[in-house]
C-alpha cells in the first residue's frame, strides 16, 4: 500500500464503527427488509435476479446486500479491513447470501474474477482513486461481453464547492482538475454523525472530471450508453438544500440550481 491509500484508509477504518450505527444507514431498517438503493437504481437495472454483479468500494456492504436481496449474485469489494468484517457480519445476521473481499479496488479483476453482468458502484466512490485510467481498466476486466457498468456519482462540478465563511453561499473551494498527488481534505466528524469524535482526518482525493470519466471507459473498451446528470442529491450537500417526496435534496426555487449527481452507463462490447 502506498502513502495515500494507508492515510484515506486510516480515515475510512475509523468510520465503520459510526456508520454503522448511524440513523443516516440506518441498518435496522435493513433488517427489517429495506433497501439502502435509491428508486432510480432499482428501476435502471431493473430484475437482477440470477446476474452476476461486482460492488467496488462497496464500505460495509449495505448496497451490495441489497442487491443481493434483489436476487442478484453480489461480491463486494473494499479496501478497508473492518468494513469488510462488518460487512461479512451482516450478511450472517440476515441470512443474505454475498461475498465480500478485502482489496484494492485496482486489483479487483485478480481477486474477484471476470464475467460479470454488471459492475455497480459510485455515491463519493471515485474521488478516493488516484488513477481513473487504472480503474476503467479494470473495470473492463471484470465484465464480460455484453456486461455493463452502473455508475452513480457525485457531480464533479459539484466537488469543488464549500460554504463561504457566512455559511450562505457555495463558492469554489478547491481546484477542478486536481493535481496528480491528489488535494489535502481535512475532515472531522462523518457525513453520517458531523459529531462524532475522529482522529484519522486527514485525506487525499481526486477530482475526476466527466471527460476524464467518460474517456477512461472508451479507452479501456467500454461503449458509453447514457450519460444523465441531476439537480437532485442523495445527500444534504449544503444546509440550504431541501428534501423532496423523492427524499433526494435540490437547490429550493430562488436559487439558481446546479449539477448534485450523475448516472453513468456503459457496455462492454464483443462476443
Amino acid at each position: 500500500m502506498d502513502g495515500h491509500t494507508d492515510l484515506n484508509r486510516a480515515y475510512w477504518d475509523e468510520r465503520v464503527a459510526i456508520h454503522v450505527r448511524s440513523r443516516f444507514y440506518d441498518v435496522d431498517g435493513f433488517r427489517d427488509g429495506r433497501l439502502s438503493l435509491g428508486a432510480d437504481e432499482v428501476r435502471d437495472l431493473g430484475d437482477v435476479r440470477g446476474q452476476r454483479l461486482a460492488h467496488l468500494q462497496c464500505h460495509f456492504g449495505l448496497d451490495s446486500l441489497s442487491w443481493a436481496r434483489l436476487g442478484a449474485e453480489v461480491s463486494g469489494l473494499d479496501f478497508s479491513g473492518p468494513a469488510i468484517d462488518a460487512a461479512r457480519g451482516l450478511a450472517r445476521e440476515t441470512g443474505i447470501a454475498a461475498r465480500f473481499v478485502q482489496a484494492d479496488v485496482y486489483d479487483a479483476p485478480a481477486v474477484l474474477g471476470r464475467d460479470f453482468d454488471i459492475v455497480y458502484t459510485g455515491i463519493g466512490a471515485l474521488c478516493w482513486l488516484p488513477d481513473i485510467t487504472r480503474w476503467a481498466q479494470a473495470v473492463a476486466a471484470l465484465l464480460r461481453p455484453g456486461g455493463q457498468l452502473y455508475l452513480v456519482e457525485f457531480h464533479p462540478a459539484n466537488w469543488g464547492l464549500d460554504l463561504n465563511p457566512a455559511g450562505e453561499t457555495p463558492e469554489i473551494r478547491y481546484d477542478y482538475f486536481t493535481r496528480h498527488d491528489g488535494e489535502p481534505v481535512d475532515l472531522a466528524g462523518s457525513y453520517a454523525e458531523s459529531g462524532a469524535p475522529t482522529a484519522h482526518n486527514g485525506t487525499l482525493q481526486w477530482n475526476h472530471n466527466m471527460g476524464a470519466v467518460i474517456t477512461a471507459l472508451i479507452r479501456a473498451g467500454l461503449a458509453i450508453r447514457e450519460v444523465r446528470e441531476s439537480d437532485a442529491s442523495y445527500m444534504r450537500t449544503f444546509p440550504f438544500m431541501e428534501q423532496g417526496e423523492d427524499g433526494h435534496w435540490r437547490v429550493p426555487a430562488g436559487r439558481p440550481n446546479m449539477p448534485m449527481m450523475y448516472t453513468l452507463r456503459a457496455v462492454r462490447e464483443g462476443c
